[in-house]
C-alpha cells in the first residue's frame, strides 16, 4: 500500500520542523502512535543508501624555522626541512604506504 500523499507531507514537513516527534504531533494534532506506524511505512518505501565518506580539510601549518617531523609507530623518526615540497612529500608517503 503507498503511503497518502498527506503522510509523506506530514512526515518530511516533521524532519525540516527539527521538532521532536510528539510536538510535532501535538502541535499538528495529529495521534503520535499513527503518525509512527506512517513513518516506518515511509522508511520502508524509501531504499537506504550508505552515508557517503566525509572528507575533512586539514590545512598544516608549520613554522619556516622548524623542521617537518614525521614519527612512526614502530619508532622511527624523519626530520625534513620546513620548505619541502608538498609533491614530494606526496611522493615519499606513496612509496612508504
Amino acid at each position: 500500500m503507498a503511503l497518502s500523499k498527506k503522510w509523506s507531507a506530514h512526515i518530511e514537513a516533521w524532519q525540516a520542523s527539527g521538532l521532536a516527534q510528539a510536538d510535532y504531533c501535538r502541535q499538528q494534532q495529529l495521534n503520535p502512535k499513527t503518525f509512527s506506524a506512517r513513518l516506518c511505512e515511509y522508511r520502508r518505501g524509501k531504499p537506504v543508501s550508505p552515508p557517503s565518506p566525509a572528507f575533512i580539510p586539514v590545512q598544516v601549518q608549520v613554522p619556516a624555522s622548524e623542521p617537518l617531523v614525521l614519527r612512526h609507530a614502530g619508532g622511527h623518526r624523519l626530520e625534513l626541512p620546513s620548505g619541502i615540497s608538498a609533491a614530494w612529500l606526496a611522493e615519499l608517503w606513496r612509496c612508504l604506504g
